[in-house]
């Protein structure tokens, strides 16, 4: 583990000691008692039927990454299905280094570079930021049900700022598009003064962000494209509502608006991760659940452990079947695809 690695570790190590200490006050009044006995009591075919909903998204995810392919490889849905879900329990289970896990197993399928992988991934990353971005604007700004939560102005402030950036990152994605080569030699030039090593560092990654875009050949691609992002991350919207509704009341009176906020909570939270146990994704799902919709703190915590294990966990027993069916070690690959990646910058 290098230098650089440790320092990261060990910021998001004290992220999170100081988040789980803001809830000790909390914690203090917690009834395992009565936690175990509403988490045995939910209601499982609510949690089956939202596993299989987690399921489902590989597919359009798949589906996506080979409409980016099309400009450079003709490939199908179910030869890049093993290659996604094999990579996203990597990133369950090893965390922010089995990111590279699915752009190094589908370049490895396909016969193509990393770099190619990591600018389609990039663009995956665009696509999936302001789909969600949307998602969430549209329910803050169009949805009444959410007008009685207490700080309601504070979040439909911050649904305004995700509109403004969705439309900020949009223009800067046209506008690389357009003139990559010349944003990145400007970058170059311009970090350069600084750092050369740096400057060429930027200029690389606005050139590797510029190919990336050119995956969107046509209209009808970026339609897909923007069809199928909306398209996943509704189902995951409808995932947490089955797993919110798996609860008693006052958890089952959430309606999907409520539940969309929640998971705007959630994946704002997972931006602080750690491997296996995770982490502010759980914290922020819980804080919401006490301090938003005032949940019971047994009823919060258990519900915010479960969507974590439902969202984020659930894809691993079928990740593992999948790489030990293609004969993948995923420690072994998250090696060598941070090796390949640092080759090729």
């Amino acid at each position: 583990m290098n230098k650089k690695r440790v320092v990261i570790s060990a910021v998001v190590v004290a992220v999170m000691v100081g988040l789980v200490c803001l809830q000790v006050r909390e914690w203090q009044k917690f009834d395992w008692g009565k936690f175990w006995s509403q988490t045995g009591n939910v209601h499982w075919l609510y949690i089956a039927s939202a596993i299989g909903l987690i399921y489902v998204t590989y597919v359009p995810r798949a589906l996506r990454w080979k409409i980016l392919l099309r400009p450079v490889c003709q490939t199908t849905t179910g030869h890049l299905l093993a290659p996604t879900v094999i990579g996203f329990a990597g990133l369950a289970l090893l965390g922010r280094p089995g990111e590279l896990m699915r752009p190094y197993l589908i370049a490895r399928r396909t016969g193509l570079t990393m770099s190619d992988q990591m600018a389609v991934w990039t663009v995956e990353r665009i696509f999936d930021t302001g789909a969600f971005a949307i998602l969430v604007a549209v329910d803050l700004v169009a949805s009444p049900a959410l007008r009685n939560l207490p700080y309601f102005d504070r979040f439909r402030d911050a649904g305004v700022v995700l509109v403004v950036a969705v439309c900020a990152m949009t223009a800067f994605a046209v506008a690389v598009r357009r003139s990559y080569r010349t944003i990145g030699a400007w970058m170059e030039r311009t970090f350069g003064k600084v750092s050369p090593a740096v400057g060429r560092k930027v200029a690389h990654k606005i050139y590797a962000f510029g190919e990336g875009l050119n995956t969107i050949h046509d209209a009808g691609s970026f339609l897909q494209v923007v069809g199928l992002s909306l398209f996943i991350w509704l189902i995951i919207a409808l995932t947490y509502h089955q797993v919110i509704h798996a609860y008693p009341a006052p958890l089952a009176e959430l309606r999907i608006s409520h539940v969309i906020l929640l998971m705007g909570f959630s994946i704002v939270g997972s931006t602080v991760q750690l491997p296996v146990v995770g982490g502010g994704a759980q914290l922020a799902t819980i804080a919401a659940l006490l301090h938003v919709f005032s949940i019971p703190n047994e009823l919060a915590v258990s519900a915010g452990m479960m969507l974590w294990l439902v969202t984020f966990i659930a894809v691993t027993p079928i990740g593992l079947l999948l790489a030990h069916r293609e004969h993948v070690s995923l420690t072994k690959v998250t090696r060598e695809s941070a090796q390949e990646q640092a080759a090729e910058t």
